[in-house]
This record gives C-alpha cells, structure tokens and sequence, in this order.
C-alpha cells in the first residue's frame, strides 16, 4: 500500500506560480514512478506530467510543457509539480498518482494508486 496526500492548491491570479507537493508513504517510495492528473469541471481526468522512479526522464503533456516542472525527492519521499505562467484553463483538482515500476505513464489507469486531490483555481 502507498498513501499519497497532495498539498499547496489554492487561488492564483493567471500568471502567477504553485508548487504542488505529494507526500508518500508506506512501501518504498523509489520503487515507484510518479504521475500528476488533473480534472476540471465538467472535463475527464488528464494527464499532466509523469516521472520515473529515479527521478529522470519526465514526460509532459502538450497543454503545460514549458511551464510545468515535475520532480521528486526520494529521501523525502515527495513529489512536486511547479507550475508557472499559470492559466484560467489550468484550473482544476490535481492528484498525483503511484504506479510500481520504472517508468511513468501517461494512462490514468497504470496507476495503482492515487491522492484525494487539491484544488488549483486560476483567475483572470
């Protein structure tokens, strides 16, 4: 079992900055490559950026690359997204997610494990 808490949402004007965290516990956090999703309203859950177990090789998706920065700190057992020049349409629940293996995933369904979420709300 991974239990993931999501931290750092919150009401930002557009263009401002939000770092997001995801605290892990549980078994071992470096076993296990790490993804954030978001959801808006009325909208499916999409991916938003993903990364291995070691901490390279991220992946972005089109919408935020250049302005998102996924990383993760293994001795701390968390993992961040950072999002800058943010926009009213990157409003959203973001949720990060757990999945055992090397390699993250842009499918919601490869991860095993998920956080309750944190609201992100950007105004224009």
């Amino acid at each position: 079992q991974v239990q993931l808490v999501e931290s750092g949402g919150g009401l930002v004007q557009a263009g401002g900055s939000l770092r997001l965290s995801c605290a892990a516990s549980g078994r071992t956090f470096s076993s296990y490559a790490m993804g954030w999703f978001r959801q808006g309203p009325g909208k499916e859950r999409e991916f938003v950026a993903a990364i291995s177990r070691g901490g390279i090789s991220p992946s972005y998706a089109d919408s935020v690359r250049g302005r998102f920065t996924i990383s993760r700190d293994n001795g701390k057992n968390t993992v961040y997204l950072q999002m800058n020049s943010l926009k009213p349409e990157d409003t959203a629940a973001y949720y990060c997610a757990a999945r055992y293996g090397l390699s993250g995933s842009d499918l919601s369904t490869a991860y095993g494990y998920w956080g309750q979420g944190t609201q992100v709300t950007v105004s224009s």
